[in-house]
């Protein structure tokens, strides 16, 4: 439950050809350290990539467990793609819209975000493709997040002993 079924260094790594070749048709993106700096800046590199995805013709949506409205709306619009907030992720409900509004089978959506317990946990418990993205800052802002690394730590490190006993 808590592997994703990928690691990349940042969200503009992932390979969008490789996301088709396995059928997805939907994307569910995390902001916060994800998409997003603790500065709120949103590079170039990730913009181009997002805008990539959409041509290729994958939709794609915003979940997002912040309460802070602006931080949220203001990458909404910069992407051009809607947006769901205070998801309480891993809760199924935000995962749930998120599907009803894409109108996308589970198993053709992939979740992108850089937290194990929250992104990838939720995505796993959907049936959905998980990758999980090195995130964007060391340091954390939230000090639940910041509690949580040691351990996704732990479970990052046999997830890649797993996959090298393959």
């Amino acid at each position: 439950m808590f592997y994703p079924n990928e690691i990349y260094e940042a969200i503009e790594k992932i390979d969008i050809q490789k996301l088709l070749n396995n059928n997805i048709q939907g994307m569910i993106l995390d902001v916060d350290n994800t998409l997003i700096d603790h500065n709120r800046i949103l590079t170039d590199k990730v913009i181009n990539w997002v805008n990539e995805v959409k041509e290729a013709g994958i939709k794609v949506y915003i979940l997002s467990n912040t309460i802070k409205k602006r931080k949220v709306e203001d990458v909404s619009k910069k992407l051009d793609i809607p947006y769901i907030m205070f998801a309480k992720k891993p809760s199924k409900k935000g995962f749930i819209e998120c599907i009803e509004k894409l109108n996308i089978k589970p198993e053709n959506i992939c979740v992108i975000g850089d937290q194990i317990f929250t992104d990838i946990l939720g995505g796993n418990r959907m049936g959905m493709y998980t990758i999980y993205t090195k995130p964007i800052n060391k340091k954390d802002c939230s000090i639940t997040t910041t509690v949580k690394r040691p351990f996704e730590k732990i479970v990052l490190k046999k997830y890649v002993q797993k996959k090298g006993d393959k």
